[in-house]
């Protein structure tokens, strides 16, 4: 037999709280506020068609393919039908302002900063040693040393090592600066020259440089962080106020745990 734990609203508010959730909570409300009356403002509407969908790609992306996979999964996260009908109207909303605010700004966004949009594929090794690193290098450039073969020497991580410190497609910004500076002046295929930061010296093999492509992906990639940034922008200038905050009003003065 289970043994029953019964757990009320209020402890599930207090755990919120002192597991430092709360900021998230109200924040996620706020935006969904915003979100509302944005489109309220603009007129846009979900239509049935458009719900439906969306209640149809959340049960794929959860693999909820039988409708009691689907009852299973309501029950654990404490939500009725409706309250999951709320949540792919949110998503379907959230879409639709996102598209209304930005849609027309993505190609002028993405040819001004088209240089943050280049890729680049690349193999690494990671060194503390300078010196060593231009050693290398320098192995490399008189066809002394392969890369492959610094990498089985140098690369602690097994599954690194295996796969010859190869990092995958990686932007611009994924780069430290001073990385990403070198990476892309380089002519691949080459090692480029060891660039040192702080205490860590990096060792790069430049397979490829990837020109910007605007296609679908990239281009809701870009509506999603332009409307994330007009999102913060929307709460810094909110002035949010909660039943939570008179909590706070008859505490009594802090005592040495939170004195400086």
């Amino acid at each position: 037999m289970k043994n029953i734990l019964s757990i009320s609203s209020q402890e599930i508010i207090h755990h919120l709280k002192v597991s430092c959730q709360v900021p998230d909570v109200i924040e996620g409300i706020a935006i969904k506020q915003i979100i509302a009356d944005t489109a309220q403002q603009a007129g846009i509407k979900v239509s049935e068609d458009e719900l439906q969908q969306e209640g149809d790609r959340l049960r794929f992306a959860k693999k909820l393919v039988k409708a009691t996979d689907t009852w299973a999964w309501l029950k654990r996260h404490h939500l009725a039908l409706d309250e999951f009908e709320e949540l792919a109207y949110n998503n379907v909303l959230w879409d639709k302002v996102a598209h209304h605010l930005f849609a027309d700004a993505v190609e002028s966004f993405f040819y001004q900063n088209q240089l943050d949009f280049m890729a680049a594929a690349t193999s690494e090794v990671v060194l503390d040693d300078y010196d060593l690193a231009l050693e290398l290098f320098y192995g490399i450039q008189e066809n002394e040393l392969t890369f492959p073969e610094i990498a089985r020497e140098y690369i602690s991580n097994p599954q690194s090592r295996r796969a010859a410190g190869y990092q995958g497609i990686k932007r611009r910004d994924d780069f430290r600066p001073e990385v990403a500076a070198a990476v892309f002046a380089a002519k691949p295929p080459e090692i480029i020259k060891p660039v040192a930061t702080n205490k860590t010296v990096y060792l790069i093999w430049v397979e490829e440089i990837i020109q910007p492509d605007l296609n679908d992906e990239l281009r809701e990639q870009i509506i999603t962080d332009l409307f994330d940034g007009w999102l913060k922008q929307q709460l810094q200038q909110m002035e949010i106020l909660t039943s939570l905050d008179s909590n706070n009003e008859n505490q009594p003065s802090p005592d040495s745990l939170i004195q400086a």
